[in-house]
């Protein structure tokens, strides 16, 4: 099954039904072996097999923009790899894009580099609360969210989502009884990772309200904020719900997983607040965290100086494979219900109907499907008998992986 990987040249650009999209090519299958992928190297360790379709790290097996690509070769021409300051149109280019994109007029110095989303995370518990402390989530999420707050001693308060209508929905009455004299910090996810949702502004100025009544600051997980799907309600930084809102967010956005670059680590915090702001540029500062690697910042200015295009294109391939596994599992493996995203390229599976417990039916998917997929528990409560599936790849790894599936299924 490894062998799908393989890049096999002209002959990916004629079996998709979807072919060529614009100037760019999805269905191109790309060799990830010999890189370092994480998605590669882990599957003995997490399946007990490397012979599965690797389907859970979220990121693409989209070919990194030639613009993104290029703009690090044209650097290269250069011998010297020295200290390098960011490039002066990096910030410009940020707050160009982010009120192009999400209609939010930010200032210049509310910006500042962070090297990395998850990083951000884990300066923020730091620098902004005290060892225990509470913080709270919205489970089923991103699981680096647990960690970044128990591994530096907060205390973890879960406010779990609820699903209706095949779609994730805030618990605020149950949120409203989290709050105590002890919670310092909220974080929330939007758009949400693994459900897909797009948070509404009516249900973001809701959940504001309810945080206003406890005075705490909101950290803000946007990076999947450039990936709304087509046809779907545009996204809303939390920071512009209302004016208290703005006052009490650290906001963090990239384009490293739009356009897929994650391995550049670049990303940026937008705090409003001064005295919030100074403090958390502070931490950064005495840390030495407060700059990005030559490269991180070259990916950046050539991504939302040239990138406008491949993300349309992209999002628009990923909206197709997503409605291809939606129609072939109601098809023929119904068991399997997938939540509809309205942002990026994950998709939840509720598997229940399939009659087994989360690590069974992981280990399932694994050795008898060929399928390596995140396992729901490790998002959280509410993430039994859950799945999470990439889809950011060409059609035909989505056939093959469906067909397996459903093989599977039949076999059981």
């Amino acid at each position: 099954m490894k062998n799908i990987n393989k890049n096999t040249g002209n002959e990916s650009n004629s079996s998709s039904p979807l072919g060529v999209r614009g100037k760019y090519n999805f269905d191109e299958i790309i060799d990830r072996n010999n890189t370092g992928a994480i998605k590669i190297e882990r599957c003995k360790t997490l399946f007990g097999t490397e012979d599965v379709l690797p389907l859970w790290v979220a990121d693409m097996d989209f070919r990194t923009p030639d613009f993104i690509l290029e703009a690090i070769r044209q650097r290269l021409e250069h011998p010297i790899l020295g200290y390098t300051m960011s490039p002066k149109n990096f910030y410009p280019l940020t707050v160009k894009w982010i009120s192009e994109h999400h209609n939010w007029d930010i200032k210049r110095d509310w910006v500042g580099f962070l090297p990395g989303i998850v990083p951000g995370l884990a300066f923020a518990v730091q620098s902004l609360t005290e060892v225990g402390d509470e913080i709270i989530v919205q489970s089923p999420v991103y699981y680096p969210f647990f960690h970044v707050i128990e591994n530096n001693h907060r205390v973890l308060v879960n406010n779990q989502l609820k699903e209706v209508e095949g779609k994730f929905v805030m618990d605020l009455a149950d949120l409203e009884q989290k709050f105590t004299s002890k919670t310092k910090l909220f974080i929330l996810c939007n758009p949400h990772n693994p459900g897909g949702r797009v948070w509404t502004k009516e249900e973001l100025q809701q959940f504001a309200s309810v945080c206003e009544k406890h005075n705490v600051t909101i950290i803000s997980d946007e990076i999947h904020a450039d990936m709304v799907l087509p046809g779907c309600t545009s996204h809303t930084p939390f920071a512009t719900v209302s004016a208290w809102a703005e006052q009490h967010t650290v906001t963090f956005m990239a384009p490293t997983k739009v356009f897929n670059m994650p391995g550049l680590i670049s990303s940026a915090y937008i705090i409003p607040n001064t005295e919030l702001r100074q403090k958390f540029a502070k931490f950064l500062e005495a840390s030495e965290m407060n700059a990005g690697n030559i490269f991180a910042y070259i990916g950046a200015v050539a991504a939302y100086e040239n990138g406008e295009e491949w993300r349309i294109q992209m999002l628009d391939y990923v909206q197709g494979n997503i409605e291809y596994i939606t129609d072939f599992l109601k098809k023929n493996v119904p068991q399997v219900k997938p939540m509809i995203p309205e942002a990026s390229f994950l998709v939840w599976l509720d598997c229940e109907e399939l009659g087994m417990e989360t690590d069974e039916l992981h280990k399932f998917f694994s050795l008898q499907a060929g399928l390596g997929l995140n396992k729901g528990t490790v998002f959280g409560p509410g993430g039994e008998y859950h799945l999470r599936l990439n889809v950011a790849c060409s059609r035909r790894i989505l056939e093959k992986a469906m067909k397996q599936l459903h093989s599977a299924v039949n076999s059981n």
